[in-house]
Order: C-alpha cells, then sequence, then structure tokens
C-alpha cells in the first residue's frame, strides 16, 4: 500500500509539474481558472522562494477573481500566505494571518473534506501557536489521504513545536519514506535534523542537515542548524562557515535576536530545548546575540 501511493504520488506530482511548465510555456494572456490553478500548485510544488511564492500569490488571487467561490483558490492562497509567513517573507503577518484563516475556513465550510484545506489549517495554526489545533488538522489531512507525505512532516514539525521530538521523528521518517524524491524533503531532512539536535543527538543532527543540504543547498535553515550541530560538536571551523552560508542565503536573520523574534511559536519546553541546542550551537559557531 505504501509504495502504491509512493507511486501514486510520484506520477501525480510529475504531471502537475509537466501540466504548470505547459501552461507557462503557452504564455496565455488569459487562461481559464483551471489552467491558472494548476500552475498556481507546480508553482508552490518547486522549491520555496520569495519569488515562487509571490507567484504563487499572485495566481490564486487571480482565480478568486474570476472564481470568488473556488474552494481550491482559496486554499492555495491561504497555504501560499501561511508559507509566505512561515519563511520569514511576510512583511504583514498580522494581516496574512487574518487573510489565510478567512479563506481556509471558507475553503473548510466548502469541503469539509479537502486534505490541502486541513494541512494548510495546520500550518497556519502553528504560526498561530495554536499547537494543539494544528497536529489535529495534520492527523486530519494524512486521516483523509494516508500517502500525502508533507502532512507526516509538517505534523513532526508541530509535535516539535509541542515539545515532543521524540514523538515527531518516526512521523518525519514515514513522512520521508512515502515521499523520498518529493520537492519538500530538502525540509523534511532539516526537521528530522532539528528532533535529533533538540535531543542531544549532535551526530544525526549533522548527518540529516547535510542530506538536506545535497538536496537543495538554497535554504538557510538548513545550513543554520548544520552550524548548529557542528558548533555543538567543537567543530568551530565547519560550524562558522556553514552559519556564513545560512546568513548569505537570508542576510535578515543574522542574529540570535533576529532569529528569536522571527520564530515566537513554540511550546515553554520546545523554547527551552532550542536555547539549550541550537542556539548554543549557533553561539558557539559565532552568530552573536544582537
Amino acid at each position: 500500500m505504501e509504495i502504491t501511493g509512493r507511486l501514486a504520488r510520484t506520477i501525480n506530482f510529475k504531471l502537475v509539474e509537466a501540466e504548470g511548465l505547459s501552461i507557462e510555456r503557452q504564455k496565455a494572456l488569459d487562461p481559464d481558472p483551471h489552467d491558472l490553478l494548476i500552475h498556481g500548485w507546480a508553482t508552490l510544488v518547486r522549491p520555496i522562494s520569495a519569488a515562487t511564492l509571490q507567484e504563487a500569490l499572485r495566481v490564486f488571487a487571480r482565480v478568486l477573481e474570476i472564481e470568488p467561490d473556488s474552494v481550491a483558490a482559496k486554499v492555495g492562497l491561504g497555504y501560499a500566505l501561511s508559507c509566505n509567513i512561515a519563511d520569514g517573507w511576510s512583511t504583514s503577518v498580522q494581516q496574512d494571518e487574518a487573510r489565510a484563516e478567512q479563506l481556509l475556513l471558507e475553503a473548510i465550510a466548502g469541503d469539509a473534506n479537502s486534505f490541502r484545506a486541513r494541512q494548510a489549517l495546520g500550518l497556519l495554526r502553528r504560526l498561530q501557536n495554536r499547537l494543539d489545533e494544528s497536529r489535529i488538522e495534520f492527523e486530519t489531512a494524512i486521516a483523509l489521504v494516508p500517502n500525502y507525505a508533507p502532512a507526516f512532516c509538517q505534523l513532526g514539525m508541530t509535535l516539535i513545536c509541542l515539545g515532543q521530538p521524540e514523538a515527531a521523528i518516526p512521523e518525519i521518517e514515514k513522512g520521508i519514506r512515502i515521499g523520498p524524491h518529493d520537492t519538500a524533503s530538502p525540509s523534511a531532512y532539516s526537521i528530522l535534523s532539528l528532533a535529533h539536535l533538540l535531543l542531544g543527538r549532535v551526530e544525526q543532527a549533522i548527518e540529516f542537515s547535510m542530506q538536506a543540504r545535497a538536496r537543495n543547498p538554497r535554504l538557510y535553515h538548513t545550513h543554520m542548524l548544520l552550524a548548529a550541530a557542528l558548533g555543538l560538536k567543537g567543530e568551530l571551523g565547519e560550524a562558522k562557515a556553514a552559519l556564513v552560508e545560512g546568513v548569505k542565503i537570508r542576510p535578515e536573520f543574522d542574529s540570535l535576536a533576529r532569529l528569536r523574534e522571527y520564530c515566537t511559536w513554540g511550546s515553554p519546553r520546545y523554547l527551552a530545548l532550542r536555547e539549550d541546542t541550537v542556539y548554543l550551537g549557533l553561539r558557539r559557531a559565532g552568530m552573536p546575540e544582537a
């Protein structure tokens, strides 16, 4: 069953990606909403960047202009807004949170079995620090589509934020098994690295951060986690080099104070574990306090 689900997901991803690229090549002046939706989701399954998120926001907003009741467009726009907040690119967090919540709740009211809406709401609830609700939404998404790899990885991240890295690891590992070639897999390996780092398993944290970096070297948090793990291990030269790469990608996260200001969600246990592991390692790697 798991292999069949994995194959189906891989085929589905390839079809979405191919259709999205085909639509882009056509450069139609006014494609229909269905084509726009394909383009929007094809944009979101690429490696995440500020540019891809802005494109997804633009496309889903355009669909809603044409079809204001489109559940799929509400889910896409709500998810893109949440990703924009999660990755620290939003310049209007409160407004984007409110807009995402409105869209996703409307989408679920229109289709309570939309697994994408449930996953998107799970992400938003985590950003709002409503962690138990976040866990429930991801578990609901998994119940609806048991072989949807990203939901397992995101459930793992919510469990980490709840201060339960031990419980998170098997969920993340299952997500990686189901979708080993998913474009989200670099983030999955980073989340797995974080879980091990919080538990003091430095060697495993280094291993999984390096796997994440090999899959996508453009993610700043991969370099940051590697720097933290290497810093805790005492390999300070390599730790500093990894830190430099992370800051080069996201210069706004150049101090511990700025990281704390950005990442405010999490239980007291998670925040304490993060201070004692991630931030201690980054400090040893050379990251200043302010």
